[in-house]
């Protein structure tokens, strides 16, 4: 097994869930598992654009990543290129339900071993994204973003 895939319906329009994720500021406060804040250094939020940040874990370790956007389209889908090891390619596809947006994840690792190795991190680790994701579209919606 090498993908690792989840879904999500926020109570959101597309154009509000896709918010939260071009904007760096607010890409800054969901993105990663619980515990974790991010520094970004370089985030180009268009096809081709290089993303480079830190993410701080809750232990006090920083972790380098790079990735690149390899797709986008607007309030449906991001597609990026994780360069940093271990490399995957993640897809964030959203699409209008009953209860707002169905977001859909799919995280695809390069190497099954990897994959493997890194599942028991990064199934509840992707299910906190979501959730975070969650509560920052929450949050922009009160604020009117």
């Amino acid at each position: 097994m090498t993908t690792f895939q989840t879904s999500r319906e926020i109570a959101a329009t597309p154009a509000q869930v896709f918010a939260a994720v071009e904007e760096p500021a607010r890409l800054a406060r969901w993105w990663g598992p619980d515990g974790f804040r991010n520094t970004f250094d370089t985030c180009e939020f268009w096809p081709g654009g290089k993303w480079k940040f830190t993410m701080h874990g809750p232990n006090g370790a920083d972790y380098l990543n790079e990735s690149v956007f390899v797709a986008i389209e607007p309030a449906r889908k991001v597609v990026l290129d994780h360069l940093s090891l271990p490399r995957f390619r993640l897809t964030v596809e959203l699409s209008p339900s009953a209860g707002g947006t169905l977001v859909n994840w799919v995280q695809a690792f390069e190497d099954p071993a990897v994959a493997e190795a890194v599942r028991h991190i990064v199934e509840p680790a992707n299910e906190q994204n979501l959730t975070r994701l969650t509560t920052e579209v929450a949050a922009g919606i009160a604020r009117g973003a």
